[in-house]
């Protein structure tokens, strides 16, 4: 059963939910208020907001939820069908679905003889006419009722016969949806392809739930649209249990842009996928993933100068969407292995133009910069650094100041209560506006207090955005195996409310390194604001 091209596809989130059972995941009953908000923003049509009376967070979210006055996206509760050896209507667990006043209710059954048996420990046919009574008691009563079919796959595999009757009984039961579910997520493309196809076929609206378990999550579920799936259900960056879900930030461009479906994310939306993905993260407290398809800074990141050659003259000779459809863009990385191209195009990304080719400067600065990772430099993750060497070989970087030396004390005391207590000390000394200036700080750590100490150094001289900054990120990595005295490099993220960058610092000293990248990241900050140099008359306020 191919479908057109331009129909219509469900989009159907479950990052409140299957999205929260991520190993290290835990959504405050906010996050997931913001979390529905940025969805339903986005033109996700279903959002499922959690399991009602499974734990507080999830019933506080549905009596909060109507605040946010949802525009598009529908609110979905979740739960199972009725437990065994009870009358739908005695059952308490679908009593807290529908006291969760939701238009949609997503409830699971099983449809794996394996687990009638070994999970629920009842007949087949008991659990059949679980799944029947649970829908025929729960549709008159909202909008609309999805049956989520557990283990579907599986369970075809073994008993095609007893699957079908599974989806049989929701169906006579009154289901506006039946969603197949690769539920321990081992299920090979060619598989859902054939087993969804079949049940497409019986003429009923059909979703796609899969699990990530062998990589194929989102491949199986645009398999399954291929085959008639209407539905797609996915969380936001794959967040799930074990190995997560079907990613939607890579089904969404992936249904729009490659197979061209109809959905509720147009191409307007489409523009906001890059930040939809990191606020979820931040949600999440999860790093974003660089390589991560379509949103991640490597998405349309290239380092090989044949590759970068190539795409200055036309983008698709190596980049297979434009980056901005889905709020991404193209970067130029510089490392050892780059050429002239790489390094003239990066430097028209920070500004610097009209430099020709055959420029001494520009051989120069491509031998510095080679020479610097050669060293243990890098510029992949730290473009705020590369840009204040762009700026100075070509003379453009303003004169700031000029760090001159540093000091820092560490102490750890025994206290008489039997606790130990930290104390960091640091003190720069740096040349601004023709002055040698000393400052102190303390902080959390000799990197916090160096960070400090610069920070109030500066502020005489350049106020408020010097304050504004905010050291966010710190990775440390030893380059070789020297021991104690081995060559470390820093990479340090920074954000100011605006925009985010990175620095680089490298050393045998990891302080040294440290507040190499520190210096950087309050240069590019100045540099960034086209902040002016003080000048030598500079008083201080």
């Amino acid at each position: 059963m191919q479908r057109d091209r331009d129909e219509y596809v469900e989009l159907y989130d479950t990052t409140l939910r299957d999205g929260a059972q991520s190993e290290g995941v835990h959504f405050s009953v906010e996050d997931k208020l913001r979390i529905a908000r940025r969805l339903d923003e986005m033109g996700i049509d279903f959002i499922e907001g959690g399991w009602p009376g499974a734990n507080p967070t999830d019933v506080a979210f549905f009596r909060r939820v109507p605040e946010l006055g949802l525009s598009k996206g529908v609110l979905a509760a979740f739960g199972a069908t009725c437990r065994p050896h009870l009358r739908a209507d005695q059952d308490s667990l679908l009593k807290a679905l529908l006291d969760a006043d939701t238009p949609v209710l997503t409830v699971f059954g099983k449809s794996w003889d394996l687990h009638v048996h070994m999970a629920l420990g009842i007949s087949l046919e008991e659990n059949l006419d679980l799944i029947y009574n649970t829908m025929v008691f729960l549709k008159p009563r909202v909008d609309r009722v999805f049956f989520d079919a557990e283990h579907f796959f599986d369970g075809y595999k073994a008993s095609a016969d007893y699957a079908m009757k599974c989806v049989n009984a929701a169906r006579e039961g009154g289901a506006d949806r039946v969603v197949l579910c690769d539920t321990n997520g081992g299920s090979l493309v060619e598989e859902v392809e054939r087993i969804t196809r079949k049940v497409a076929e019986l003429g009923l609206p059909v979703g796609i739930h899969c699990h990530n378990d062998a990589e194929l999550a989102v491949a199986n579920s645009l398999a399954a649209v291929r085959s008639g799936a209407v539905q797609v259900q996915g969380t936001i960056n794959g967040l799930g249990e074990r190995c997560g879900n079907a990613n939607l930030i890579s089904l969404i461009p992936n249904l729009s842009i490659k197979m061209g479906r109809r959905l509720g994310v147009d191409e307007v939306r489409l523009k906001g996928l890059v930040s939809l993905s990191r606020f979820v993260n931040e949600m999440a407290n999860r790093p974003t993933q660089r390589n991560q398809a379509y949103v991640g800074q490597s998405a349309f990141a290239h380092k090989g100068g044949i590759h970068v050659s190539a795409i200055q003259k036309e983008s698709r000779t190596y980049e297979h969407i434009d980056p901005h459809r889905v709020g991404n863009e193209q970067r130029i990385l510089i490392s050892n292995q780059s050429g002239r191209s790489n390094l003239l195009a990066k430097l028209k990304d920070v500004g610097i133009h009209d430099v020709e080719s055959g420029d001494p400067k520009l051989s120069a600065l491509l031998n510095e910069i080679k020479e610097l990772e050669h060293q243990g430099y890098q510029f992949e993750g730290a473009d705020a650094s590369f840009e204040l060497r762009a700026r100075k070989a070509f003379g453009l970087l303003p004169d700031y100041f000029t760090p001159l030396g540093f000091r820092v004390i560490d102490e750890r005391r025994q206290l008489d209560s039997g606790s130990r207590h930290y104390t960091s000390e640091g003190l720069v000394k740096i040349e601004v506006a023709g002055q040698v200036v000393q400052q102190f700080a303390e902080g959390h750590g000799p990197v916090d207090a160096l960070n400090h100490a610069l920070q109030q150094a500066l502020f005489p001289y350049y106020g408020q955005p010097v304050k504004e900054l905010e050291l966010t990120d710190y990775k440390v990595r030893i380059l070789d195996k020297g021991g104690t005295d081995a060559i470390v490099r820093v990479l340090v993220e920074w954000a100011d409310g605006e925009y985010h960058f990175g620095t680089v610092g490298v050393s045998d000293h990891i302080i040294a390194a440290s507040y190499d990248a520190i210096a950087d990241g309050m240069t590019y900050k100045l540099v960034r604001d086209r902040v002016v140099p003080v000048s030598a008359t500079h008083e201080q306020g």
